[in-house]
């Protein structure tokens, strides 16, 4: 049986490591994790937060993911929001989902992360 989410894998074109260090570790606040040797001779990079992590494999033709994406529950919504904005990164609100405030972003490559919070009530 699943007994949890262990990670999302999201793609990158190569070379663009140092964009998304500076995306998900400084803009994002996530830690980066090594990736064992055999997997970083690949490229990319993995993130973590808590029990939450993402993991960027390159890929040699790269497609940023428009549609397909990873939510991410956070707290403070506003205030992390605004952090993103404060770093250069696009935030869109979506009030489409019922019980939860929610934004959008687009990391540096294009893939689309979306960012929750329920709401009380």
């Amino acid at each position: 049986m699943i007994a949890a989410l262990d990670h999302v894998q999201l793609a990158a074109p190569e070379g663009s490591e140092d964009a998304l260090r500076t995306y998900y570790a400084d803009t994002l606040g996530m830690t980066e994790i090594a990736k064992p040797p055999a997997l970083a001779a690949r490229g990319g990079c993995w993130f973590q937060a808590g029990p939450v992590q993402l993991h960027l494999g390159i890929e040699k033709d790269f497609r940023p993911a428009k549609k397909a994406h990873p939510g991410l529950r956070v707290t403070d919504i506003e205030a992390y929001a605004a952090r993103l904005e404060e770093r250069g990164a696009e935030v869109r609100w979506d009030g489409d989902l019922p019980g939860h405030r929610r934004f959008f972003s687009h990391d540096p490559v294009g893939n689309r992360l979306e960012f929750l919070e329920p709401v009380d009530g």
